[in-house]
């Protein structure tokens, strides 16, 4: 099983929980970035870099996605694409993607897209990265890596 973190977006202080969950649990993770992404010295902790340009990185992680592999992301065509490809799949706020709730949560974000571009609301994005995305983050992976683990 690997971890693979779609690393360009992804916040500092969710990389610091995965850097501390591959080493306990000794599970490889891979951060895939368009730039250099600095990681601590450890045999299960790597990072790939791709060339920049849309999707480049997400359509890496696809590539080398097997099934039961874990993906960290907070783009949702990825996540779909990785539920899909029988992934798991948890964003940095920790919401897990599911087979469940995924095409709900692509719908929804097909919508405000939608919306946002027909000028009908404005701006986006989310509200800035804090200490509850940070525990909600190390709860939902450690819940998920326990489970697999079994």
């Amino acid at each position: 099983m690997h971890i693979w973190v779609d690393a360009d977006a992804c916040p500092n202080p969710v990389k610091d929980i995965l850097f501390r969950a591959a080493n306990r649990t000794q599970i490889q993770l891979v951060l895939v970035a368009n730039q250099h992404i600095k990681t601590p010295p450890s045999r299960f902790i790597s990072s790939l870099q791709v060339p920049s340009g849309f999707d480049v990185a997400d359509n890496e992680i696809i590539q080398r996605l097997n099934e039961g592999d874990v993906v960290i992301t907070g783009d949702i065509p990825l996540a779909a694409e990785v539920i899909a490809k029988g992934g798991h799949c948890i964003s940095p706020r920790g919401e897990r993607f599911t087979k469940e709730n995924m095409a709900q949560i692509l719908e929804m974000r097909n919508f405000t897209t939608t919306l946002r571009d027909s000028g009908m609301i404005e701006g986006g994005g989310q509200k800035a990265f804090g200490a509850t995305d940070k525990a909600a983050f190390a709860n939902s992976l450690d819940q998920l890596l326990a489970r697999l683990k079994r």
